[in-house]
């Protein structure tokens, strides 16, 4: 009986963890998706040709000069991010009294909307706002999903985290396949339309697939159920729904780590060590907090937070403000066109952060590491701004390498900061202290977003080393 129960378990956790990855994949699908169509959507409204190294299939036999792209992408990558930053630095403050169920609906609106208004624009204005909803889905469901991750198990954060690097690797290969002439051969609007099939995967994973533990709020079709009740933490279960009632999953916690059990199970766990404990999911609840307690929380966050977004500050300026400006002719670039090579680029960065994301269970790192990764990744984006300038990297499998290794510091950073939150915050302040540090990474790029522009500039006004009149 007991080795049934167990079985049980494990398919509920199991069930829980391809939900949460699926919650990562498709949440920051779209955002992958409009950087990876910002060319086309610029090239599109605008009717800018691409420049003439991109143009072809062909690699460049002798560098003659810099190729720089008259419009940047930066806007593209603002529009992507600002949305974002102002929901996560705004609605942990009052987020909790509106039901999870509520906010994934929204997100998964915005989501469907943002590739409907990006796929039949009539002008650059449609094409930003689509940009914008993409945005907002990517904050609220990133905030919404990581604090849903405080009523599960901490292997929820790597699913999640995995399922993020995941959108990555396959929102960047999806759309080329599905652009390139030898491949998909689609338009850019048709590419967009095939990939409203995210949104209904992320409804299904939400409502159907995911087991919710009863401390959830449950509303239901009356009007006054759709706001979460001030005291519906400590409200006793016969109060709650019968939605609410059904499905208790208890939590054991030995040596900080925690797994789902049944009740007859609890005669495994040594309850005298003072390590190990059990409680019911609904004996752990989210403290009611007030304005002021919510902001006091938020400066003994500041030692995850500023790490992190050290981090994506330097990933960003290699991403958006210099990568792209660094090219290899035939002989050191394994006979790559130039757009060829910054696909790759691209490719080898998400490869980078998929493999960091989903290492959490297998390398976890302490907290002081944290600290070392920002000094890694800005020395990273100093290498690239001189090889920039300079030219001075013999070979591009040397740049591929560092990008992978850009990729799996960023990925790191991410998936750890929230790992350690997730074990050292205190259970009932969880949720909140969740949403408020997923801010970090994007106020990080956005400082990145800004900058790249006049990185990119200045890089493209100075003349190449060894090139007469470039």
């Amino acid at each position: 009986k007991k080795k049934k129960k167990k079985k049980m378990v494990d398919a509920t956790t199991v069930r829980n963890l391809i939900a949460f990855w699926l919650f990562g994949l498709c949440n920051n699908y779209a955002y992958v998706i409009m950087l990876s169509a910002a060319g086309d959507i610029i090239d599109q409204q605008t009717g800018v040709s691409p420049a003439p190294s991109n143009n072809t299939n062909q690699c460049v036999k002798e560098i003659t000069g810099r190729d720089c792209d008259d419009i940047s992408t930066g806007a593209i990558l603002l529009a992507d991010i600002i949305p974002s930053l102002v929901i996560k630095a705004t609605f942990p403050f009052f987020m909790q009294r509106i039901p999870f169920g509520f906010r994934q609906f929204v997100v998964i609106l915005f989501q469907t909307g943002s590739y409907l208004m990006v796929a039949f624009s009539l002008n650059m204005y449609m094409s930003i706002a689509g940009v914008v909803f993409a945005s907002v889905c990517s904050g609220l469901g990133e905030i919404t999903l990581l604090s849903l991750t405080s009523y599960y198990p901490k292997s929820m954060i790597s699913a999640w985290s995995s399922g993020t690097g995941g959108a990555g690797v396959v929102g960047s290969f999806a759309y080329a396949a599905l652009t390139e002439p030898s491949l998909g051969g689609l338009t850019p609007t048709n590419a967009l339309l095939v990939m409203l099939v995210v949104p209904l995967l992320f409804a299904i994973s939400y409502w159907l697939l995911l087991k919710m533990p009863d401390t959830v709020y449950s509303p239901g079709l009356n009007p006054t159920t759709w706001i979460v009740p001030l005291n519906h933490a400590d409200a006793p279960k016969e109060k709650r729904s019968e939605s609410e009632k059904s499905g208790v999953l208890r939590i054991a916690v030995r040596d900080g780590e925690s797994d789902y059990i049944q009740d007859d199970e609890k005669s495994t766990y040594d309850l005298t060590d003072s390590s190990t404990a059990i409680m019911d999911s609904e004996k752990v609840p989210q403290r009611a907090l007030s304005m002021k307690e919510k902001m006091t929380l938020v400066p003994p966050l500041l030692k995850y937070m500023i790490p992190l977004a050290l981090v994506y500050f330097g990933e960003y300026i290699i991403n958006q403000g210099i990568v792209q400006l660094i090219f290899f002719n035939c002989d050191t670039g394994f006979g790559l066109s130039k757009g060829s090579q910054y696909r790759w680029y691209q490719v080898l960065y998400q490869v980078g952060v998929f493999i960091s994301r989903s290492s959490v269970n297998i390398l976890p790192l302490p907290r002081v590491v944290l600290y070392i990764l920002p000094v890694l990744q800005i020395a990273n984006a100093i290498f690239f701004f001189f090889d920039a300038l300079y030219f001075f990297v013999p070979h591009i499998a040397i740049l591929f390498a560092l990008i992978i290794v850009e990729g799996l510091l960023g990925g790191a950073s991410y998936v750890n900061t929230f790992n350690n939150i997730h074990k050292e915050v205190a259970p009932d302040v969880r949720e909140y202290s969740m949403s408020v540090a997923s801010m970090s990474d994007s106020f990080g790029i956005v400082i990145s977003g800004f900058l790249s522009i006049p990185i990119h500039n200045f890089i493209c006004g100075q003349p190449l080393p060894g090139v007469p009149g470039s």
